[in-house]
């Protein structure tokens, strides 16, 4: 915390009669036209200033931040807490418990590694959707989700015990961005250091993209991989550069029939449209008031979607309401507004802050939406569906069935889709393509039911209809539409198709106990909708298995069936392997196509059925009023709900409680678990620094082009049974059916490795020249430690390399790393033997996380590229000039000389160049002498 006070900002806040020391942003020039966000990152400087890696001049550029300029100042930016899901936060907890036993090891005592900032995980990606529409689906889906996962979850309920500051939300609780926003939030942050009572704005980091959602309280966060959320965890802060932010005004207001999730998805293609990565967005103006806080939520939620690092609303008395009706107490609640008016943090509409670029949207103009079939931007008005459809259809009734990569390329870490089936070797027996023409594109096929039903399925038949995801079902307005419009349809004998998948995921148990309070359950149970689950489900590709005869209605005459569900992704093949299309939609409008099934439907002229009396039904006939909305959440929602829900949320059910859970500061691994298994980054580790060497007699591990997404690095989805990670889980007696996927098993570092650079897609260079020059795609690379150096796995060359004590690199292109922020890229790197990848520009986050692992970024001088200056990987490889950082000196660049090997062609010249060193803070220099951050963090704490 703050040792150098530059800006005699330190000061005190008295609210009641509790003191709290604060800092004061108002003694930094310029600080008034700052943006809501800027101004708490500015508070954050101001109270991290140290004069080493937060220092008085970068305080000074945040006050005097140019709106226009291309952002280019670095800042270090201290996050109040840390928040995870299971997916992304098992390596976590995984390595914390690691540095345990290094800490025992150093001769330290292991109770000292404990969060330094506070950390919750909440467990809500491991649930799957396997019983639908029954009354026992909850009960047993539950039971399934601790069989699969028992290992992983016994290992967290340790973690759970064992960690101070660390809390863990068991499994049927909610979705992590529901729980933050109704509990874990505090918007103003209260902490003692020293016995002095601090009050800070509540900002966080997580290990989901989804973070964004608490932008909706005020609460500045967003999600970053597991290496920066660790070092988060340990107290050390995020590099970040001061970013641009767009002003979006508000102005109007929403008109009767449109949803938050209509709203939402229009502002998803606005931005999109606009191009906003990297920067953060800021809503503003008078219309900000009228957006209820669930709103709010919706629309930060969704950051991610559009592409900004956070999606910001400013803390007015909306907020302090909604903090009230969700159960803080009255001294949080004082805090908060005092806080925030004192720090010039309250919004006031009549000041139009100065912004680097603006945008507008009349909310009045926003009409019903629904967004596919494969990008959350594809937005189509809910009045051209049926059109658009019939026009999107032909671009998927042609292509064969083979499963697609599991990610889209935008994926982020938060929500990887774990697979439930193994990738399909392409079992043509099971699949017949077939090519349509455009106007053959209606394919009938009779289905019979086990109870003797039959029915006609045909393309673009709803066979999943899924109120799911964080995006919506925390947003009461949406919910309890949707419970309306079930009550409707019922009242007017309609049904939902026999061939759709009905799943209804809540956010948090407080939506059971409105929906109970307002009477709708047996509604949307008589629809259908049984409560399935309290977690993602199918939003992450959690939609567990279709009805079984529709399932082999669709493979066997290759259907291109849709799934709509109101969750915030929709890319290719995420959903479910049996569903070609996916489209998101508001809760109500899920119902209506359960009713419909089918997106070949036009909801103003096709009747959804027959009333009792045989009069056509149309969706307007049924779609709830939008005063019946608000009166329903006026007297069906109350304060009591949320403190009896949220008063035991750390304790779990009996299955919970119950699990045997291992004991002591440090965890017994069980040298039999495939699930979590002990790293070996602190192996032969001591208290002294190994001198930084040189790196000599390299070879070089892959020769890679532009966009190389983490994806490609370390892919997430399915493990393929002849790869490396396959074999591994053969030989401990894993069935093929039992593998899950590369990010269920991201606590085991045996799988990670071979899964690294095994992405199906990848692209290694080196590999053409032993195949005639054709482009080979998958982990491969060229072993030259095996005479002709021969093609291979990555992972089996560089097992031989490691035998041998030979050093590797990587050769990459532009925007190396981009995509989302997994920790797996830079940890299976590192764990491979790579020493340094020298690249023509890196992505942010993954250049950090290499650093965090031990290993060096490097750049081609400007304009220069492996290919332009004559390398193809055969060369052997040496960097010269690393050795200064010993004597505490960052060098700009290193001299690299590749010279050629027995591998090279005849008459291969030796290259020099000069590398830029991608080494930019002193913190990170600190990590990289260390051997990695958590080396770093580790010695500094013994």
């Amino acid at each position: 915390m703050s040792t150098v006070d530059s800006f005699g900002a330190k000061s005190t806040l008295t609210v009641g009669s509790t003191d709290y020391e604060i800092f004061r942003i108002d003694t930094v020039p310029g600080y008034e036209k700052l943006p809501f966000s800027l101004k708490v990152l500015l508070e954050n400087l101001l109270r991290t200033e140290d004069g080493a890696n937060v220092t008085k001049e970068q305080i000074e550029a945040l006050g005097s931040w140019d709106a226009a300029a291309e952002p280019d100042t670095e800042i270090q930016f201290s996050p109040a807490r840390v928040v995870m899901q299971d997916f992304t936060g098992v390596p976590c907890i995984v390595d914390l418990a690691t540095m345990r036993e290094a800490m025992a090891a150093l001769g330290g005592d292991p109770s000292r590694i404990n969060p330094l900032s506070p950390a919750e995980m909440v467990i809500d990606h491991s649930v799957i959707a396997d019983l639908f529409g029954s009354e026992n689906a909850l009960e047993r889906n539950v039971e399934i989700e601790y069989e699969r996962n028992g290992e992983r979850y016994q290992f967290l309920r340790w973690g759970q015990t064992a960690f101070d500051d660390f809390k863990v939300v068991p499994p049927g609780t909610g979705i992590v961005h529901q729980v933050n926003i109704e509990h874990l939030a505090k918007v103003t942050y209260d902490r003692s250091f020293d016995g002095v009572l601090r009050a800070y704005p509540d900002t966080c980091v997580g290990t989901d993209s989804h973070t964004t959602m608490v932008n909706g309280l005020g609460v500045l966060g967003w999600g970053v991989g597991g290496i920066e959320a660790e070092a988060a965890m340990l107290g050390q802060p995020v590099s970040m550069l001061i970013p641009k932010v767009v002003g979006f005004k508000l102005t109007g207001a929403i008109p009767t029939g449109v949803t938050a999730t209509d709203v939402v998805l229009t502002i998803t293609d606005l931005l999109r449209k606009h191009g906003v990565v990297g920067k953060f967005v800021e809503f503003y103006g008078e219309g900000v008031a009228s957006v209820p806080l669930a709103n709010r939520a919706t629309i930060g939620n969704m950051s991610p979607e559009f592409g900004s690092t956070a999606a910001m609303f400013p803390i007015d008395s909306v907020t302090i309401d909604y903090l009230r009706l969700t159960g803080r107490s009255e001294q949080s609640l004082a805090l908060v507004e005092a806080y925030a008016k004192e720090q010039h943090l309250w919004h006031d509409a009549s000041v139009e802050p100065v912004f680097s670029e603006y945008m507008e949207l009349d909310l009045s103009t926003v009409v019903p939406s629904i967004a596919g079939p494969k990008r959350p931007q594809d937005r189509i008005e809910l009045t051209h569906a049926k059109q658009q459809f019939e026009s999107d259809l032909i671009n998927y009734a042609q292509v064969s069935h083979d499963l697609v990569d599991l990610e889209g390329s935008e994926s982020f870490p938060a929500s990887d889709p774990p697979s439930n089936t193994p990738e399909d070797e392409h079992n043509d027996h099971q699949h017949h393509h077939h090519s349509h023409s455009p106007k053959s594109a209606s394919k009938p096929s009779p289905v019979t039911l086990a109870d003797g039903e039959s029915f006609v399925l045909d393309h673009g038949a709803v066979t999943i209809a899924a109120i799911t995801s964080c995006t919506n079902t925390s947003n009461p307005s949406v919910m309890l539409a949707a419970g309306l419009l079930a009550r409707n349809a019922v009242k007017k004998g309609l049904k939902a198709k026999p061939w759709v998948k009905t799943t209804l995921a809540p956010g948090s148990k407080v939506v059971t106990d409105y929906y109970e309070k307002a009477g709708l359950t047996q509604d949307l149970e008589d629809l259908g909708f049984y409560t399935v689950g309290y977690g993602c489900t199918t939003c992450i590709g959690n939609s567990g298995p279709l009805i079984e005869e529709v399932s082999t209605a669709i493979n066997e005459n290759d259907l291109a069936v849709t799934a709509v569900l109101s969750g915030n992704r929709n890319f290719e093949g995420r959903i479910n392997p049996d569903v070609k299309m996916n489209y998101l939609a508001s809760p109500p409008l899920v119902i209506a196509y359960s009713l419909a099934g089918s997106m070949n439907f036009d909801f103003e002229t096709d009747a959804l059925g027959k009333d009792t009396d045989g009069n056509d039904v149309f969706l307007k006939d049924i779609w709830p009023d939008a005063a019946e909305v608000q009166s329903t959440i006026d007297s069906s929602i109350n304060e009591e709900m949320f403190t009896r829900q949220y008063a035991t949320v750390f304790e779990g059910d009996d299955r919970w409680k119950n699990l045997p859970t291992p004991t002591g500061d440090v965890f017994e691994w069980n040298d039999e678990s495939t699930y979590v298994r002990k790293p070996p980054y602190f192996e032969g580790m001591t208290m002294e620094l190994t001198p930084v060497r040189d790196i000599s007699g390299a070879r070089v591990m892959a020769t890679l082009g532009d966009s190389v997404t983490t994806d490609h690095i370390s892919p997430a989805g399915n493990i393929k049974a002849d790869s490396p990670a396959g074999q591994y889980l053969v030989e401990h007696g894993v069935d093929r059916k039992d593998f899950n996927s590369y990010g269920s098993r991201r606590g085991n570092h045996e799988i990670m490795i071979r899964g690294t650079f095994a992405n199906i897609r990848l692209k290694n260079q080196l590999v053409s020249a032993v195949n005639d020059g054709a482009v080979v795609e998958g982990g491969y690379t060229r072993d030259f430690t095996q005479p002709e150096g021969p093609q291979s796995f990555i992972y089996d060359a560089c097992q031989h390399y490691a035998e041998q004590g030979t050093p590797l690199v990587v050769f990459g292109g532009k925007e190396y790393g981009s995509g989302s922020s997994r920790d797996w890229a830079a940890k299976g790197t590192s764990l491979l033997g790579v020493k340094a990848v020298i690249t023509e520009s890196f992505e942010r986050i993954h250049r950090s996380n290499l650093i965090g692992m031990g290993v060096v970024p490097l750049q081609f001088p400007a304009g220069q590229s492996w290919e332009s200056l004559g390398l193809d990987g055969t060369e052997i490889v040496s960097i010269e000039g690393l050795e200064q950082l010993n004597e505490g000196v960052t060098p700009k660049t290193v001299k690299v000389t590749a010279e050629p090997s027995e591998f090279s062609a005849d008459g291969k010249q030796t290259v020099t160049f000069d590398a830029t060193v991608r080494i930019d803070t002193p913190g990170e220099a600190d990590y990289y002498r260390n051997g990695g951050i958590l080396q770093y963090v580790l010695r500094s704490l013994v």
